[in-house]
């Protein structure tokens, strides 16, 4: 019997509530699940590759999970999944314009491989307002993302925000 390996791709910039949500789902639905870290080009992030890549092997560390691991890369999904030996790909939708989006991504992967399934999870109810654009966006205006976050990586959001110091009027 062959092993089922299933890769959750992301930025984790900063990774939320939301997604230890998918990681904690996505783990039942496969023997292995990689949590493959990225750097989306289209995006600026907050932190740089390696201060993600810790803080997702912290958060993930803190499940408990036995068959999940993190891995870092820098390729096209299919590549980094067929080289992984995955067979399927899980994603995370919060709504609407979360399925258009990941419609059209799985539309252009199956051109891709078509050996990979992906496999989309719906975000928990309580879970959906949370993005982690929209985590930054309120830690760099001085809001609470205490709700958002694990404690841990409020703390690393806060950091990072002193550093570069809070946008707007206060």
């Amino acid at each position: 019997m062959t092993r089922r390996v299933g890769i959750y791709p992301g930025t984790f910039d900063p990774i939320t509530l939301g997604h230890a949500d998918i990681i904690r789902r996505g783990s039942t639905l496969v023997d292995w699940l990689i949590i493959g870290v990225t750097t989306n080009i289209a995006k600026s992030p907050m932190f740089t590759d390696a201060e993600r890549m810790a803080m997702v092997e912290r958060e993930v560390a803190t499940l408990g999970l036995g068959n999940v691991e993190v891995v870092g890369f820098n390729a096209l999904l299919m590549d980094f999944a067929e080289a992984q030996g995955a067979s399927v790909v899980i994603r995370g939708i919060r709504g609407v314009t979360d399925f258009e989006y990941e419609y059209q991504l799985t539309g252009m992967n199956r051109q891709l491989n078509d050996q990979i399934e992906t496999i989309f999870l719906m975000a928990d109810v309580a879970l959906q307002p949370i993005a982690s654009r929209l985590v930054k966006e309120i830690a760099l205006y001085g809001g609470d993302i205490a709700r958002f976050v694990s404690p841990a990586v409020c703390k690393d959001v806060v950091a990072r925000v002193r550093e570069q110091g809070l946008k707007g009027d206060h």
